[in-house]
């Protein structure tokens, strides 16, 4: 029988006479894996002495070879877990030309692989014909004729036993698990057997806390009394307390399983947190200049949880000031009443809108949508060097988000994804002109293996207007600048008056295509194309630029840095945008 890994006795005496001819020195190790694929790379690199030795500072050449004789046997370790029992190695060492380093090659030939003959897989009793069991049985690695893994193996065992207890399956336990494995004929076998016991329920669920009322901490539970005990419910009430905003800290401790009443009780504790919250946040944008804000939240101003929040935001375009009150309703972690009061001064290219709103919204859930029904009190002033307009309007609308689909799991925090609003203003509602609005976004990133990422943006917006004056200057499009078509400044993109002024267009389609490839230490690189433009008819040409990409992504900020160049105007120059953003 041939014996694996067998090395050439004189390839071994080649090797030793090389390294002792050297004289004891510091070395660096480059380690070349070939002849197997990425998944056993990487864990030869995990099992392989020579890689976990290869920086240190105190290396010689004795100790290379002594790490470099470990090899045969780290490399028959690791290869086991994938089926390959009779692995054969070959390795060249040689001294780099800096006369210090050495490049270590090891060259694996995995041999004919272990397989699985039989696998038995059984799930008994009163949970046996959950589909949540079948699916994951078909959808595993582990099938007879397949080449030994021992991973799929213990994926499989453990997913079983985690879905089982994760689900109120808490008596679940292994009748028997066997993984028999014959090296010398290269058959394996796999037996997993297991007994699920009797579902349970939540019990009683006990509340400590006295921040808000009762009823309401109540109805931030993602399960009621009675449904089955399921440990998701438990992660995401804790998500669901916890942004809830009321509280400093929340403990969620499921009691002891009664298997008499096949049920669960629940303790919860809850600690306040501080009433008042300030906040205090500084950003630069090249198209905003240095930019803050300032904002004072009330996180519980009665015991019905009511709150409210203050915010002041300046930058070289745009200030405001914002009054928001909150009041739950239905869901509290998702549902709410809202009333808002806005000031604001904003400089939209060479139009100056000034304005006030007082907005009335109703928050709700509807599946996977979150729909905001809202009216709007606007009284604003639109001045540019060739009029000025000043006008109230009365405009009701309506507004709908997709939810992510994990949303409520990892968290109750929205990002960014299809946005749809409309709003109108008629005057029979006393407003001084009739308009209909409509604003699409959507935001969409596809992971193109582990570092690489597609991200697709879209921004349409479409008015419908008899007469464009009528139009309020604070719901007229322009595009141009970081989030819309690089390669043009802040709202630059605009049809323009007869006397030459960029009072922005009815409507606005802005598309942008970007490719980012991740970095080591959070850096990364990007590649885009936008296109789009502020219209008053769309019909009308589109601009459309190109550019690179830098981002760095650390815990306090987070910065980009992007070269675009405009290819539909021949005479632009590059354009540098510059975004620092706090992650908050």
């Amino acid at each position: 029988m041939k014996r694996p890994l067998t090395r050439n006795c004189c390839r071994a005496l080649a090797v030793c006479f090389a390294l002792m001819m050297w004289q004891p020195a510091s070395a660096d190790i480059d380690l070349v894996i070939e002849g197997v694929d990425k998944d056993i790379e990487a864990n030869l690199l995990v099992f392989l002495s020579l890689q976990r030795y290869r920086e240190r500072d105190d290396l010689t050449a004795d100790t290379i070879e002594r790490l470099h004789e470990r090899a045969p046997n780290e490399v028959r370790h690791a290869l086991r877990p994938f089926g390959y029992y009779e692995p054969t190695l070959q390795s060249d060492i040689k001294r780099l030309e800096n006369g210090r380093d050495w490049r270590i090659t090891l060259h694996i030939d995995p041999g004919k692989p272990v397989i699985l003959q039989e696998v038995s897989v059984e799930v008994t009793g009163p949970g046996a014909e959950e589909s949540m069991f079948r699916t994951l049985i078909a959808d595993s690695e582990l099938k007879p004729g397949r080449r030994l893994s021992h991973a799929a193996y213990d994926k499989l065992k453990g997913d079983l036993q985690r879905t089982a207890l994760g689900s109120g399956f808490l008596d679940a336990r292994y009748v028997h698990h066997q993984l028999k494995v014959d090296p010398l004929n290269r058959r394996a076998t796999a037996d997993l057997a297991l007994e699920t016991g009797q579902r349970y329920r939540f019990g009683q669920t006990e509340i400590e806390q006295d921040v808000i009322e009762p009823r309401l901490v109540r109805r931030y539970l993602r399960y009621q009394e009675g449904d089955y005990f399921e440990a998701i419910k438990i992660l995401t009430t804790q998500f669901a307390l916890d942004d809830s905003q009321y509280f400093s800290s929340v403990e969620i401790i499921p009691g002891a399983r009664d298997p008499q009443t096949l049920t669960v009780p629940v303790t919860i504790r809850a600690q306040p947190s501080k009433k008042n919250k300030y906040t205090v946040a500084i950003g630069y944008g090249t198209d905003t200049r240095v930019r803050g804000t300032l904002a004072w939240d009330n996180r519980r101003v009665n015991e019905k949880g009511h709150r409210w929040r203050v915010e002041l935001l300046g930058s070289n375009t745009k200030q405001a000031i914002e009054a928001r009150y909150i009041i739950p309703v239905g869901d509290p972690a998702l549902e709410h009443l809202g009333a808002n009061w806005t000031w604001s001064r904003e400089e939209l290219a060479d139009l100056d809108v000034s304005s006030q709103e007082l907005t009335a919204s109703l928050t709700q859930i509807r599946g996977r949508w979150q729909r905001v029904l809202f009216t709007t009190l606007e009284r604003s002033v639109s001045e540019s060097d060739a009029e000025r307009n000043t006008d109230t309007f009365l405009m009701p609308g309506i507004s709908y988000a997709l939810l992510p689909a994990n949303f409520g799991v990892d968290s109750l925090v929205l990002g960014h994804g299809l946005y749809a609003q409309l709003i109108g203003s008629h005057s029979a509602f006393g407003s001084d002109a009739n308009f209909l609005q409509l604003r699409i976004q959507d935001e969409r990133v596809f992971h193109l293996g582990d570092v690489w990422h597609l991200i697709l943006r879209g921004d349409l917006g479409l008015s419908a207007v008899a007469d464009f004056s009528e139009l309020p200057g604070s719901r007229r499009f322009f595009a141009g600048g970081d989030r819309s078509v690089r390669g043009f400044g802040l709202n630059e993109l605009s049809p323009v008056d007869a006397d030459g002024n960029r009072t922005g267009g009815r409507h606005l389609m802005v598309g942008s295509i970007e490719i980012e490839r991740d970095l080591p230490r959070r850096f990364g690189v990007a590649a885009f194309f936008d296109a789009g433009n502020a219209l008053n008819k769309l019909g009308d040409p589109v601009e459309y630029s190109v550019g690179l990409g830098f981002r760095w992504r650390i815990p306090v900020v987070t910065l980009g840095l992007d070269v675009a160049q405009a290819l539909s105007q021949r005479d632009a120059s590059p354009r540098i945008h510059l975004n620092i953003q706090p992650r908050l």
